[in-house]
């Protein structure tokens, strides 16, 4: 990839009058700015320094969000070392995020600690989750079923909700304004008088979509828009009771016209903190969410023809937690819970319901001064598939004041999903394939027999309505830390192995040509890699930063398989079946070798402004295997070439109260090309450049 000259002289122009000027305000300001220690609660369930932490972790604060002027979870994760937002088969048709070339399936999400719901196709979309009310986000890399159970295999995402900070009424308005019509309005009121504070949010956020396919008819993301409402409190009852209340609303509904998409997302969470002594802790804690969408699509070519996909979610979750502190430097961590799940979806049989038990715990202590040990487990029984035990050990050890090595090894799991289990799909409009759930799979096949519709089967009957196993993995990550005076850096290994991951499989052909899917576990699956942060403050105002991580990410039966030279394909340039050689096995669909990311951010004090400059980088990725032989090799044609988005944005305060912001992302207006395209046509990966505006006025 080669930047535009012209834009590159005019980032470093721009970049170096902020040099300058932070030079300058140096000189004017001796006094230094030390930033306040940042503590994350995710990793350990309690309040941690995130210096101290023996695990991989990714803190993005409250200035960072407001800085770069992002307004939804997904662009601002994307940014981050070792998470990659990435696209299914087909570009456009939903993004997932991927941790440790892990899939989204197996991150689970938080919002102040309780999960979120809604995976209508194993992916969960981020982009619903504005960013408006959020404190800091935090990113915990690695199995993490020890403290949160299924769907943390990869890693834990929590979110942070703003808290009230003043005794006086506290209002922020803004507008942001961008490129396809995307208009995004957000109203937060916060206030703390005396034991109590609340805080309201409110946000608006509507578009007229974007096309990547220019000569299919319709657009790739139709018009939509929708509202997000939040609104939190605390009570401080006595020096011993403490109460937390909130409630979430959100409501979005896209233009398809002649038919109408909805989606709502609510929830609940309460939680009451009891602190009987200096020593002991105890929180009681009740959430309900529910997550659902109303969606009917009609075929284009024949509107009598349509596909419903109504999706009701619901999870009741009564928990209670203990921490117990014998002495400074330990904390033991205990705690109890009960799931209550269902799902009524529309593509399966009949309406469906999970229930789970189980039971966590964990002891976070220093042996010696220097080292620092945290062990723990969880277990949980669950009504569908075998009881699971969890357990993970981390540690931290300091060599010196600026050298800290840290290790941890943890097993995760993740139940079979609603989908992998009692999907039953026929897909009228897309040329009649069908997608079966485990548990449904044979009396699917029977009835396409039974109709007429099978040409061949293309698995042992015998095998079909086999159980599904919980998946499994056993993740190791090895790291050093350094910190002297103005920079800082972190290495980490990582590699997390796979037992029974669940993946699609063809069961038949249909008369018609089109497949008919279903699910089975791979026994073996590794992801590994390393991953490099450098963070660089040459001045106070003025802040480096980088990351970047080589990843591999295989089957490895099919590595084997390859290395004995049992895997064939067609040389498309000499058009001879050849023999696959270890170095043709690329690994898995929608992984990067290299990923990277620099950012700059700079405050000019002087002009009450701030700058910052952003550059992500995606090394090419295989979408599908596309001849044929089981994997995704050099030979398939499925590959996007690598491609950099880079984001800018300045920021300028006028008479106190208002601040207004401008910027560009994907400033080099990188649009790419889809090699799933049909010959002839056009399909894009990115829509373009798009610019934007913000207001915000603080009273």
């Amino acid at each position: 990839m080669i930047l535009n000259k012209n834009y590159s002289a005019i980032i470093f122009f721009f970049f170096g009058l902020g040099w300058l000027s932070a030079q300058d305000q140096e000189r004017q300001d001796s006094i230094s700015v030390n930033p306040l220690e940042e503590v994350v609660v995710t990793a350990t369930r309690t309040v941690r320094q995130m210096s101290s932490l023996p695990l991989p972790i990714t803190l993005v604060d409250r200035k960072q969000l407001e800085q770069t002027g992002v307004t939804r979870l997904n662009e601002i994760l994307s940014e981050q070392t070792g998470i990659v937002m990435t696209p299914d088969a087909t570009i456009g048709g939903g993004e997932g995020v991927q941790i440790q070339g892990i899939a989204s399936d197996y991150v689970m999400v938080l919002i102040d600690g309780v999960p979120v719901v809604g995976r209508s196709s194993g992916n969960l979309d981020l982009s619903r989750l504005a960013v408006g009310n959020i404190r800091q986000v935090e990113v915990v890399k690695g199995p993490s079923s020890s403290l949160f159970g299924s769907e943390a295999l990869g890693g834990v995402i929590n979110i942070i909700t703003e808290k009230p900070s003043s005794d006086k009424i506290s209002t922020q308005l803004s507008h942001r304004t961008a490129t396809f019509n995307n208009q995004n309005t957000t109203v937060n009121v916060s206030q703390r008088k005396g034991d109590f504070s609340y805080t309201l949010f409110i946000d608006r956020l509507s578009t007229d979509g974007y096309d990547l396919a220019p000569q299919d008819e319709g657009q790739t993301i139709n018009p939509y828009y929708n509202y997000t409402l939040n609104g939190r409190m605390t009570y401080k009852v006595n020096g011993q009771w403490n109460i937390f209340a909130s409630a979430r609303y959100f409501y979005q509904e896209f233009d398809t016209s002649p038919d109408v998409s909805l989606e709502t997302d609510n929830n609940i969470h309460v939680r009451v903190d009891h602190n009987p002594g200096e020593k002991h802790k105890l929180q009681y804690e009740l959430y309900y969410t529910r997550y659902t969408t109303d969606e009917r699509t009609s075929d284009p070519i024949d509107p009598e023809l349509f596909v419903e996909n109504d999706f009701d979610q619901r999870l009741f979750r009564p928990e209670i937690r203990y921490n117990f502190s014998p002495r400074d430097g330990q904390t033991l961590t205990t705690g109890a819970g009960y799931n209550f799940e269902t799902l009524d979806r529309s593509l399966f049989r009949e309406q469906v319901r999970f229930d789970s038990r189980y039971l966590f715990a964990q002891y976070d202590f220093s042996p010696f001064e220097k080292l620092n040990v945290i062990a723990g487990a969880r277990f949980d029984n669950h009504s569908v598939y075998n009881s699971q035990l969890s357990p993970k050990i981390s540690a931290r050890y300091t060599v010196s004041p600026a050298i800290a090595l840290k290790g941890s090894v943890g097993s995760g799991f993740k139940a079979p999903d609603f989908r992998q289990l009692y999907l039953d799909f026929n897909n009228v409009s897309g040329g009649g394939y069908s997608v079966f759930g485990k548990e449904v799979e044979a009396a699917g096949i029977q009835r396409l027999q039974d109709n007429g519709e099978l040409a061949s089967l293309q698995v042992d009957p015998a095998t079909l309505g086999e159980p599904l196993e919980a998946e499994s993995s056993t993740g190791i990550n090895l790291g050093v830390d350094y910190r002297k005076g103005s920079f800082s850096s972190s290495i980490n290994y990582f590699q997390n192995d796979f037992r029974d991951l669940i993946d699609t499989r063809i069961l038949a052909t249909k008369t018609s040509g089109q497949g008919v899917f279903g699910y089975l576990n791979r026994e073996r699956v590794r992801t590994q890699g390393l991953e490099l942060d450098l963070q660089y403050r040459p001045v106070d105002r003025l802040k480096f930063s980088g990351g970047y991580q080589f990843l591999l990410a295989y089957d490895r039966e099919a590595r084997e398989e390859v290395e004995r030279g049992e895997v064939f394909t067609r040389d498309p340039e000499t058009n001879r079946t050849v023999r696959l050689e270890q170095a043709d096995y690329f690994g898995l669909e929608n992984r990067s070798r290299h990923t990277f990311n620099l950012k700059a951010f700079y405050e000019i004090p002087a002009w009450k402004a701030n700058t910052n400059l952003r550059l992500t980088y995606r090394s090419r990725f295989g979408l599908t295997d596309r001849n044929g032989n089981g994997l995704l090799d050099e030979f398939d044609n499925s590959f996007v070439q690598g491609y950099a988005l880079v984001n800018l944005s300045f920021e300028k305060e006028f008479y106190k109260h208002y601040r207004l912001q401008i910027g560009a992302n994907n400033l080099l207006d990188f649009k790419g090309r889809n090699p799933l395209a049909a010959q002839d046509s056009e399909l894009l990966i990115n829509p373009g450049i798009q610019i934007f505006s913000k207001l915000n006025i603080q009273f």
